[in-house]
Order: C-alpha cells, then sequence, then structure tokens
C-alpha cells in the first residue's frame, strides 16, 4: 500500500485511512455529509496526490497527445488545460485526464490514480512511432484541491497571483504559500470552485499547513474522498471504474462533446465516428429517486414493467438535494428527460425519474 507525503498529517487529524488505487487515503475526517456541504458553502481542503502526473514534451509532444486522446489539443495555448479521454482500440475509454500546456513544447498529463500503469504503457505504445520524450513524475508529485465558494479571497494571501483573474480550466506557474514555481489551476472536480495545486512531495506539507491557516477564518476543514465522490456525482461528472472504462463508448457516456472528430487521426475515431453516424443503442443517463432511498453501484434499474434494462453505474444519497440520485446506461429508448423507469433496491422497485444533469445547480 503506498502512502502520499501526507499520509502521517491525516492520521494526526483523526482521518479515517483506507485503500484507495493502491494508496491508503483519508476517506472522512468529520463525516462525509459535513465534509460535503463545508467544500459547497464554504472552502474544503483534499490531498488527491494519488493521481498520476506525466510530463510530454519536444517537438513530438503534441503529435502524440492529438494521436492518444480524444479532444483537439491543439487548441490548448500556454496556460490552459482541456479535459480529455484516452480512447481505447475497441471503442471504450482507457481513462478520462486533463492536460496542461505548460510551454510550447511541454505538457502536464493528469490521470487517475488506479490507471497509471495501464495509461503510461498505452501511451508509451503510440509513442513508439511518434518520438516524444516521456516523464511519469506521478511518484514525486503531490496534489493538493483547494475547492468551494471562497477560495479565491481565503487563497489570496499565499500567492502575488491575482487568483480572481484566474479563469475556469486555466492556470498560472507561479508562488503559493512560499513556494516558487507551483501549478496554481482553476480545475476541480466539484462543482464549487477552486484551485488545484501541484507541487514536489517535499514541498506540500508546508502548503497544506498554510492552506489551513490561511483559510481558519473562512470555515475551511480537510475533505476525505467520500465527500469528493458526494460532489462530484451531484455535478454528473464521470468517475473512472464506475461510469466509465475500457467497455464504454465516450459516445454513450454523453462525452461527445471532448470527441473531436474534425481533428487528424486518433486511436479508434473510425469506430467512434461510425458510431456518432449511426447513433448508440444505449446512454449514460442521471436519474432521481422519487421517494426515498439509496441507489447504489451495481443496482438494477427496471422498466415499467420491472424489465431489467441497465445498472446503476454510480449512486447516493446527495447531501444538497436530499435525495437519492445516480447514474446509469439504460436502452436510448428510455433515455428521454422525464422518463420514468424503477430502481430495485433490495426487494423494492423504487420509481425514479430520468433528469438533466448536473443535479446540484449553484445559486
Amino acid at each position: 500500500m503506498k502512502s502520499t507525503a501526507l499520509t502521517k498529517t491525516h492520521e494526526e487529524l483523526g482521518a479515517k485511512m483506507v485503500p484507495f488505487a493502491g494508496y491508503l487515503m483519508p476517506v472522512s475526517y468529520d463525516g462525509v455529509t459535513i465534509e460535503h456541504e463545508t467544500v459547497r458553502k464554504a472552502l474544503g481542503v483534499f490531498d488527491v496526490s494519488h493521481m498520476g502526473e506525466f510530463l510530454i514534451e519536444g517537438p513530438k509532444a503534441l503529435a502524440l497527445i492529438q494521436k492518444v486522446s480524444s479532444n483537439d489539443a491543439a487548441k490548448l495555448e500556454v496556460g490552459m488545460a482541456q479535459y480529455s479521454c484516452l480512447p481505447n482500440e475497441t471503442g471504450g475509454i482507457v481513462d478520462d485526464l486533463i492536460i496542461y500546456r505548460v510551454k510550447e513544447e511541454l505538457y502536464l498529463l493528469v490521470v487517475n490514480a488506479s490507471n497509471i500503469d495501464k495509461d503510461w504503457d498505452h501511451i508509451s505504445k503510440y509513442n513508439e512511432e511518434i518520438g516524444a520524450t516521456m516523464r511519469n513524475i506521478s511518484e514525486s508529485y503531490s496534489l493538493l484541491a483547494i475547492q468551494g465558494p471562497k477560495a479565491v479571497e481565503a487563497m489570496q494571501s499565499l500567492t502575488s497571483v491575482d487568483l480572481s483573474a484566474i479563469k475556469f480550466y486555466t492556470f498560472v506557474v507561479s508562488d503559493f504559500a512560499d513556494i516558487p514555481n507551483v501549478i496554481i489551476s482553476a480545475t476541480g472536480y466539484t462543482g464549487s470552485g477552486g484551485f488545484e495545486i501541484y507541487c514536489k512531495n517535499e514541498e506540500v506539507k508546508q502548503i497544506w499547513d498554510k492552506v489551513l491557516e490561511s483559510g481558519a477564518d473562512y470555515g475551511i476543514k480537510p475533505i476525505g474522498l467520500a465527500a469528493r465522490d458526494t460532489l462530484r456525482l451531484e455535478m454528473g461528472y464521470c468517475l473512472y471504474g464506475n461510469d466509465i472504462d475500457d467497455t464504454t463508448s465516450p459516445l454513450e457516456a454523453g462525452l461527445g462533446w471532448i470527441t473531436k472528430f474534425a481533428k487528424e487521426d486518433f486511436v479508434n475515431k473510425e469506430n467512434l465516428a461510425e458510431q456518432k453516424k449511426e447513433g448508440v443503442s444505449r446512454k449514460l443517463v442521471a436519474f432521481e429517486l422519487n421517494e426515498r432511498g439509496i441507489p447504489r453501484q451495481g443496482y438494477p434499474i427496471l422498466d415499467k414493467e420491472e424489465n431489467e434494462i441497465g445498472r446503476v453505474t454510480s449512486g447516493t444519497m446527495s447531501p444538497s438535494l436530499g435525495k437519492g440520485i445516480g447514474l446509469g446506461y439504460i436502452p436510448k429508448d428510455y433515455s428521454e428527460i422525464g422518463s420514468e423507469i424503477l430502481i430495485k433496491i433490495r426487494k423494492n422497485a423504487i420509481p425514479a425519474t430520468v433528469v438533466k444533469l448536473p443535479f446540484y445547480k449553484s445559486k
């Protein structure tokens, strides 16, 4: 079991630690609901240092990224980030990721912790012909997510950069918490605004401490991975391994917006283009329960006659909405907004309605 540079810090703070993607990670401190509401109303800080980071550099860097990713990285200027995915050769998804253009010929790819080795091997396979320089820096870098509506105000004293000027999916490399050359990125997976901070392992404890100190008057709390999951699900963001995987098409998953067919060849482009032309037979939909209950991953999704038509991929009791919400793949015929379906929870078939994402809308 791997540790992050802050594992002992989390243990000292009384976090409940669990194995996650090969790492010992904090799942909660004060409880999921409290932590969730802290991020929605104020701000919290997550240690997500288990995520993987690859550097792709040199004159062939863009060519490699364009080949392996679905989005159009040619549109990235220095200081911009982009959500994308790595299609596989059989119609599914190797991983979803964020691509940062750090310099003209230097890109940072941030991948899911459970897929670091798989992603590296997949990208390396295509790099044999292209010849970009690749470096896996996952083991030496840490990542903090400072999320919530008070993030800009609370963190401004820690940097010389105007945080309010960093727009969504852009970033700067600057000083933060007395550490030079830190990536401050206006990204995150909560839907409540904030920043992600990339730094070296030996720098993260100082940054963590100063973040908590600077945010103290704004109600900051350390937040675990359980609340990160409820926050991302309220936004309808896909979780790799649940909602997308090697068998799910980006078009089925509602990720057509990051699948750019206008660019030159990328992995499995031809088959995905054919799928777009013909239309998908199933779609990832969002649903809300109409009665009390908590949908969980793997629960059957039924039609009105109680025939099984799919399975829940992600589900929870939404702390913000006070009702059960979830995602799941069902046949296209049942996927229209407003469609009535049933979720099998133990012996009961609970009525649910297909809804438009996101579940949570900030006021």
